[in-house]
């Protein structure tokens, strides 16, 4: 069994998550690829080559996603060797972009693809033959196409094919239509192979017990024009409860044979076959732990001359029954292009809230319009979830209750697709900024319930939840959840104050209290303030208490004092006010680390008896959280923790090659040439040494420095714009991606390899929805300017223009029940912001942030002389005017 990872961003096969279960990271220097390779291949320089950070894209870097089609994005390259994907909240489905199923994943080695419906895996996947000849292999893909909702792939021939794929919502089922065209009347012979594996997402290959301990045989038949699966049981393991698994695989026509068998997996016959541990091949086509069976169906298709002939497949399933998966199936082939057509609805009217117009920064605006897909992408819901405790996938018990409902963000896929408190609040960010706020409540009260029934009303938060229930880690007995613990109440606060919903807020209430109860009973130990127990990073050397906990503590704190003072809740106020007055005082002297220029990771070194509180520092992306999480203190701006001269330093320093690379921060930045740890790569004049490396770029890090950098203004082409450019390229650029328009879990880095090179067993998410954040928020929130407090009734609307850029905006943006329209412009000496409410009853103040060093002449709104204020905050100096009307234009002239 793998360990459990250590630091959370690293919880992969590659590097190894933050502190995810089973993380396992990537052995040695035989996987390093260099950034500058990568860059090669696109023909931009090498900036790491060069020791400087990536700058904001050129104009033909812009283009290069723009110039495919509106609303998809194609690849022709290296087909077979891409993870292809569809998603619908009830089912999705993992294939290569060639339309093949190679073996996929590590949590259950190989078991990670295919078709799926949560908690329950159906088939290894489903293979389609034209006159003998299967598409992927004898008829190769030309193209592959990401569109919002579906994709599509092109099989150019004498009878040429295009596969669409794509997933209801609503519907436990993956839906592939297959539109065939011949120069000339002819009748083809259509052999569609589908190989089951009807297998819960819990257990997995390393626990105890294990996948192949749990899984049983399938059987296959055949009725009513289509393949049966099953699988019934209960598996030889204490506490298992009885299952009845069913996957159906039919289609719109009827066949004309059929047959049954242990294979039939299309023209990945005879299968090679991976072990359940251990070296592995490169590419396989099913695992040790697979027990599936396999059917044909084969039809015969008229085609007429120059027209096209489409036939739909579905595959549908269920875990409560083959009547059950009757109906989804029957739900799915009914009308397939009437499902499609209302998933492409759905994802347009997605499109087209918080839609951005950033004419210095396409690549960003398109980055924009795909993390809102990805964000749509990553909903997930599952029914009945039996809530065990897994204790790190080390015993079995039973159940402790029932979640009859759960939805959430999944947080990447393939191996990640289910319910985390860490993914789910960062992603919370980027998802109120696309106003998505159905998914943040339902991911809230999944994690509340969950937590609840796994750790008897406690108030710790549960840390990894399956669609089955089991929990691997965050129960009372686990060594902290402290981060994700003392982050709720902060997300309950995000979206109060987007929606100023009191019904929601009241409902999270009691919660949200008992979060920062629990850490100060339970993990608070030394009474000094500073809380104990795991957090975002875990490594060898660190102390007791760290930093990330710390500091969304003292956000925590603030944002739960908000709550009780809405409330009229005077006692909860000023205990959590009063506790964030005094950490807020302290936390400088504790923390900062001059001779590092920056924040220790943690403090109380385990080795010291003293206990005395010793700064360790590690060079961990954990030490940007004080300048990424902003406080909001009554009367006061609102600003991060960090000082405003410390987090200068601190993000200086953090700007530099030894912590930022081609595409972003650093897991953990390299020390000074002589530390005897032995650093790789270009290293920091800090004069702290014996911690290695880490230079693993994750999508995370990278959007907490981009964050951290726009909390402090600093939006420049070596500042923010190096961050958001880095995660927009690993989405949209041709040279990068893996999957068209999905963020990924990590970029190409020096320490881990690009996934397009590794075995499809052996790779980080292709799709991660907390990269998302790094792009969604820094648009929305800072560089337009929006930040609502619709709890008590406000509305901030004060832009900030990137450096080297006129023009920003953004319409529907969603706020409560309303929207703003937000337009920024600066031209010569003019600042100008015009804002278009909708729907809003809030007072609303409207302004801009000035460029550094410059002065006020006059301010109007609406063409006329206007009182204002200049507010200092940590973005800069603010001028901010009360609005008047829906409808308000603030001009301000410059000296």
């Amino acid at each position: 069994m793998t360990p459990r990872p250590v630091g959370r961003t690293a919880r992969t096969a590659p590097t190894g998550r933050t502190r995810r279960p089973t993380r396992r990271r990537y052995a040695g220097a035989a996987g390093l690829v260099a950034s500058a390779t990568v860059l090669a291949l696109s023909g931009i320089p090498s900036i790491a080559a060069a020791g400087q950070p990536a700058l904001r894209p050129s104009a033909d870097e812009n283009a290069t996603a723009a110039a495919q089609a509106d609303g998809e994005l194609s690849e022709a390259r290296r087909l077979a060797d891409r993870r292809s994907l569809v998603v619908g909240d009830r089912a999705y489905a993992m294939g290569d972009e060639t339309g093949l199923y190679p073996a996929t994943g590590w949590h259950t080695r190989g078991e990670m693809g295919g078709i799926w419906t949560p908690p329950l895996k159906l088939l290894d996947g489903i293979w389609f033959g034209v006159d003998g000849a299967w598409l992927g292999k004898d008829v190769a893909a030309a193209k592959y196409t990401s569109g919002h909702g579906y994709q599509r792939i092109s099989y150019p021939s004498d009878v040429s094919v295009e596969r669409t794929d794509f997933v209801p919502d609503g519907v436990r089922a993956t839906v592939v239509g297959l539109t065939l065209k011949s120069t000339k009347a002819r009748t083809v012979k259509l052999d569609v192979d589908a190989h089951s594996e009807l297998m819960p997402t819990y257990p997995w290959g390393g626990t105890t017990p294990n996948a192949g301990q749990t899984n049983l045989p399938d059987s296959g038949s055949y009725a009513d024009g289509t393949l049966q699966f099953r699988d019934q049981g209960t598996p030889p393991v204490p506490n298992a409860a009885k299952h009845d698994y069913n996957a159906i695989v039919g289609s719109s026509l009827r066949p004309t044979t059929h047959a049954l068998s242990a294979n039939n997996r299309g023209p990945q016959d005879p299968a090679v076959i991976c072990p359940a541990d251990g070296d592995a091949p490169k590419h396989c086509d099913d695992t040790a732990f697979g027990k599936g069976t396999g059917g044909r169906l084969t039809y015969s298709v008229d085609l007429k001359p120059g027209r096209t002939t489409t036939v739909w497949f579905a595959v549908a399933g269920s875990d409560e029954g083959q009547a059950a998966a009757q109906r989804e199936y029957k739900r799915a082939i009914g009308n397939p292009e009437k499902l499609l057509q209302a998933k492409k609805e759905s994802r347009a009217a997605i499109d087209e809230m918080s839609a951005v117009d950033l004419p210095g920064d396409r690549l960003l605006q398109q980055s924009v319009e795909w993390s809102k897909q990805n964000l749509a992408d990553s909903v997930q819901e599952a029914h009945n979830l039996q809530i065990r405790d897994v204790n790190e996938g080390k015993s079995y018990p039973a159940p402790s209750g029932t979640v009859d409902v759960a939805r959430w963000f999944g947080a990447g896929f393939p191996d990640y697709p289910w319910l985390f408190a860490t993914d789910g609040e960062y992603t919370s960010y980027a998802a109120v900024a696309a106003g998505q706020f159905d998914t943040v409540k339902a991911h809230l009260r999944a994690l509340r319930d969950v937590s609840d029934l796994l750790n008897d009303r406690s108030g710790k938060v549960a840390h990894e939840v399956t669609p089955t229930g089991d929990v691997y880690f965050g129960s009372n007995t686990s060594a902290g959840n402290t981060d994700e613990t003392v982050k709720f109440p902060s997300i309950v606060a995000l979206l109060w104050r987007w929606t100023g919903d009191d019904r929601f807020r009241d409902e999270m209430y009691d919660f949200s209290v008992r979060n920062l109860k629990y850490v100060y009973r339970e993990l608070d130990k030394d009474g000094d303030g500073w809380l104990e127990g795991l957090a975002n990073v875990e490594r060898s050397g660190m102390g007791s208490e760290k930093l990330d906990s710390t500091v969304y503590l003292a956000r925590g704190l603030r944002d739960l004092a908000d709550l009780a003072a809405s409330r009229h809740d005077r006692a909860t106020q000023q205990w959590a006010a009063g506790k964030a007055d005094d950490l807020e005082q302290r936390f400088e002297t504790q923390w900062w680390v001059g001779k590092a220029f920056g924040y220790a990771d943690s403090v109380d070194d385990p080795a010291n008896p003293a206990n005395d509180n010793t700064p360790i520092f590690q060079r961990h992306w954990t030490g940007v959280t004080p300048m990424e999480a902003e406080l909001v203190r009554p009367g006061q701006p609102t600003t991060p923790l960090a000082s405003i001269e410390h987090a200068k330093t601190a993000l200086d320093q953090r700007e530099k090659p030894c912590y930022t690379g081609e595409f972003g921060l650093f897991h953990t930045g390299t020390g000074p040439t002589s530390d005897p740890a032995g650093n790789p790569g270009a290293t920091c004049d800090d004069v702290i040494s014996g911690v290695k490396s880490e230079r693993s770029i994750f999508s995370l890090n990278t959007s907490i420095m981009a964050v951290a950098e726009g909390n402090f203004g600093r939006l420049g082409q070596n500042q923010q714009q190096a961050y958001t450019t880095g995660n927009a390229r690993i989405q949209l650029d041709l040279e990068v991606w893996e999957t068209p328009g999905g963020m990924p879990e990590i970029a190409p880095s020096p320490d881990s390899p690009a996934n397009i090179d590794r075995a499809f067993t052996d790779r980080s998410m292709t799709m991660q929805a907390w990269g998302t954040y790094g792009v969604l928020w820094p648009v929305v929130h800072q560089q337009l300017g929006v930040d609502p407090n619709l709890g008590h009734g406000k509305v901030a609307i004060v832009p900030q223009i990137p450096g080297g850029q006129q023009k920003v905006a953004g319409s529907n943006i969603r706020l409560g029940r309303g929207s703003v329209d937000v337009s920024a412009s600066l031209v010569g000496k003019e600042l100008r912001t015009e804002v278009h409410t909708k729907g809003l009853a809030a007072t609303v103040t409207v302004g801009a942030v000035l460029p550094a060093g410059a002065k006020v002449r006059t301010v109007t709104l609406d063409g006329r002389a206007a009182q204002y204020k200049l507010v200092t905050t940590a973005r800069g100096t603010e001028v901010r005017v009360t609005a008047r009307g829906s409808h308000s234009t603030v001009r301000i002239t410059l000296r």
